[in-house]
């Protein structure tokens, strides 16, 4: 169920109390990719989950509406980028589970596709499970696949991208992003990242080699992301407030 594509009585009949929330970020990705391609992701992600979880139980979760704009800052050398502070993020994300649980959505997973993003949701999230009307937990899609290596605007974003939305990829541009790619994320000096910003130690704004995958890799990594998923609605569908 697509709560932005029902309508006010279609909410009011539905027998649901299990909510997916997508979230992401608007923010570079390279010159190749688009700067939407973390929202993107986990709508996706927060779908197929979705559909998935229905198949297997009979049951039905309500899909909200994107959140696209989220705790990027580290990429705001790279045009384009949009960001809000952590407090701001925290607050958005809650408050929108908060009028979620209002309508009786009162259990929800937070599907995220940004990493900066992942301390503040699970931060939110604990805190609404503790204190709020709302039992809630994070899944940040790729720390539930089996990929060595994320990287950032590398083989896997860049994988996923293609097999969903293969118009927006510039793959010209794959040998520029390629050179100036950085092959790590960050800076680091005895478990310490002394990079604050991306644009320190990747000059494409890519970590990784985005030419290293392709379609089919995208295919995969949202089969296994939406399988995942599932079996984590389940677990939180049965879980007491």
């Amino acid at each position: 169920m697509q709560l932005a594509e029902s309508s006010w009585t279609d909410v009011r009949d539905a027998d649901v109390d299990l909510a997916v929330l997508p979230v992401g970020s608007t923010e570079q990705h390279g010159p190749h990719a688009p700067l939407g391609l973390d929202w993107l992701t986990a709508e996706a992600i927060a779908a197929a989950g979705a559909d998935r979880f229905a198949e297997a139980t009979d049951g039905e979760a309500v899909v909200g509406p994107t959140i696209p704009v989220g705790i990027a800052a580290e990429h705001r050398a790279f045009d384009g980028t949009l960001w809000v502070s952590a407090d701001t993020f925290r607050a958005y994300v809650r408050e929108t589970l908060e009028s979620l649980a209002f309508h009786g959505f009162d259990r929800a997973v937070v599907v995220n596709g940004h990493g900066g993003n992942a301390d503040a949701l699970r931060e939110l999230c604990g805190d609404l499970s503790r204190d709020g009307p709302a039992y809630a937990v994070q899944f940040t899609w790729f720390d539930a696949v089996e990929f060595p290596d994320l990287g950032h605007a590398g083989p896997a974003e860049t994988s996923l991208i293609r097999h969903l939305h293969p118009e927006l990829v510039r793959e010209e541009r794959t040998e520029e992003a390629a050179a100036g790619a950085a092959s790590s994320w960050g800076e680091w000096l005895h478990g310490t990242n002394l990079a604050h910003d991306s644009s320190e130690f990747t000059d494409s704004g890519v970590v990784g080699d985005p030419r290293d995958g392709d379609a089919a890799l995208g295919r995969e990594l949202l089969e296994e992301a939406a399988t995942a998923l599932a079996e984590l609605l389940e677990a939180v569908a049965e879980r007491p407030l």
